[in-house]
């Protein structure tokens, strides 16, 4: 995917995260995660000027709520920290999925209402034998309490983000 609508976390939570990646990378787990962690919303070929548009107006309504960061689990060779889902999520990342419905090119189906699975990635692309080294480094992880502090499209080829709303100043 090529433009991923990304929620990014506080800064004890980020450096909560980071400590982790560097628990990972210290028990030999290489942890290509690039830039700073997030919760990853939607995922599309393009999301368009005019829909960011349509999703900074959403968004500057809504109420964006904390996140429970608590799980450790293994999705598709990636080792992630899972969010606790609950109604206000869901509500939120519904509402942005009405937004985007029909005005994205190629929206990835892993990331649609009923399919989504809200996480940070700690380590990606790993083979079998990392993830259980991963894990035995890492678990138990306990509960990490995540605000959202900015909502941004980034551009996964440029690394170029379009900021749509800054919780900082709000």
């Amino acid at each position: 995917m090529a433009q991923t609508l990304e929620l990014f976390l506080d800064a004890e939570a980020d450096n909560a995260v980071r400590g982790l990646w560097r628990r990972l990378t210290e028990a030999g787990v290489a942890a290509p995660v690039r830039g700073r962690p997030h919760v990853t919303f939607a995922a599309a070929r393009t999301i368009p000027a005019a829909t960011r548009d349509l999703l900074r107006e959403d968004l500057r309504l809504l109420s964006i709520p904390g996140l429970w960061l608590s799980t450790l689990a293994a999705l598709d060779g990636a080792l992630v920290l899972t969010a606790v889902v609950d109604t206000e999520l869901l509500a939120v990342h519904s509402a942005v999925h009405d937004v985007l419905a029909k005005r994205v090119r190629q929206p990835a189906a892993y990331y649609l209402p009923g399919s989504w699975v809200p996480h940070c990635v700690l380590a990606q692309n790993l083979e079998p034998a990392d993830v259980i080294a991963g894990f035995a480094a890492l678990y138990p992880v306990g509960s990490l309490k995540a605000r959202i502090t900015e909502i941004a499209v980034v551009d996964s080829l440029t690394g170029e983000k379009d900021v749509l709303r800054d919780l900082e100043g709000t």
